[in-house]
């Protein structure tokens, strides 16, 4: 028996192997910002996903002119795992624009293009594009607020741009905010028609458990609002684990995880079918123990069964992953699930599922 399964590990090895390389892939081609005010930065975010199956490396990022500057996730990029691009523009001329981001991986080709446009003017009558969601007569540019990976003792933070759109001086302020969570807003009061800032700080030590945290937090409206649907905006964070204190010895001998695959197709089964189930293979190529610490399913059609949640090296178990076609619901909801595990290079793993 042990020599079987040591032969399908080889099996699943070699295959994995032979098709082993990173692949680089954006959210969005082009952001249109829209209408911006002329001397006043904005910034766009790309989201990176590796969707091969080596660690995906961004080496450089560089953009087509000198106003715009650009950021990027240094870190390796694990299988299914996801970085950012951020590239800040800071016109210098009023008018239409259109520029580019290179971004320089590991990955094949070794040089992708992600474009901005957007028009310049002295001031902003038209926040459509610029701030798309609106709630009630207050305007912003996001509609849920994500903090992605992040670790024990961190305190990564995101802004959003926010207009007032009412006949009345406006506070910003955001209700039911977690002990985790602090914001400040600026200008503190935004007068009518007029545009400022929300920075929204997360405090990672106050985190109760790793992998997805999630919560809703309210934007007031206007003094003495409620909160309701109509203002809910939703807040996830993912807490992985810390191996920044990890030695070289530590890294040579730890678990090293591979998988069958992240992606799941239970779409022709369930025409027919109240229930479709598959099975992913996980193994340890490693030295050390593997240890699944969190499987999250973030859906009630999402069944899932994992045989062991500790491998030893060159140990193998299954994920049996099952879907309830009456429990799925909306369509359009994102089927997937989340796993965290100590392999320093694949903590977070995310499997989604279409239906």
């Amino acid at each position: 028996m042990k020599r079987s399964l040591l032969s399908i590990l080889t099996l699943l090895t070699v295959a994995l192997a032979a098709v082993a390389q990173p692949r680089i892939s954006s959210n969005k081609e082009t952001h249109n910002f829209g209408q911006i005010e002329w001397k006043r930065p904005v910034a766009v975010e790309y989201t990176i996903t590796n969707t091969g199956n080596q660690p995906l490396v961004l080496t450089n990022v560089m953009t087509s002119c000198a106003c715009a500057v650009a950021d990027w996730t240094k870190e390796p990029i694990a299988p299914g795992g996801k970085g950012v691009v951020k590239a800040t523009f800071d016109a210098k001329a009023l008018g239409h624009f259109e520029k580019s981001v290179g971004i320089y991986s590991n990955a094949s080709p070794s040089l992708v293009y992600l474009k901005f446009t957007g028009e310049v003017v002295q001031e902003i009558k038209d926040y459509t594009k610029l701030l798309p969601h609106a709630i009630g007569n207050i305007r912003l540019d996001r509609d849920e607020f994500a903090f992605p990976d992040v670790y024990r003792g961190q305190q990564p933070s995101l802004t959003f741009n926010i207009a007032n759109l009412s006949d009345r001086p406006y506070e910003p302020v955001l209700m039911h905010l977690p002990p985790y969570l602090k914001m400040e807003a600026e200008p503190k009061v935004l007068l009518k028609g007029k545009k400022g800032t929300v920075k929204l700080t997360l405090d990672a030590s106050q985190l109760k458990d790793y992998g997805l945290t999630q919560t809703s937090v309210y934007l007031s409206r206007f003094s003495g609002d409620k909160v309701s649907e109509d203002n809910e905006i939703p807040v996830s964070a993912i807490l992985l684990p810390d191996f920044s204190r990890m030695t070289e010895k530590d890294s040579l001998n730890a678990p090293a995880m591979r998988i069958s695959e992240t992606n799941i197709d239970l779409s022709v089964p369930l025409i027919k079918k109240k229930k479709a189930s598959h099975d992913i293979l996980i193994a340890n190529a490693g030295k050390t123990p593997l240890i699944i610490s969190k499987l999250q399913v973030f859906n009630s059609s999402v069944g899932v069964s994992l045989k062991k949640t500790v491998l030893p090296p060159d140990g193998m178990t299954k994920l049996k992953v099952t879907i309830r076609k009456r429990d799925v619901g909306n369509k359009k909801h994102h089927l997937r699930i989340l796993m965290i595990t100590n392999d320093p290079l694949r903590p977070k793993v995310e499997i989604n599922i279409k239906r």
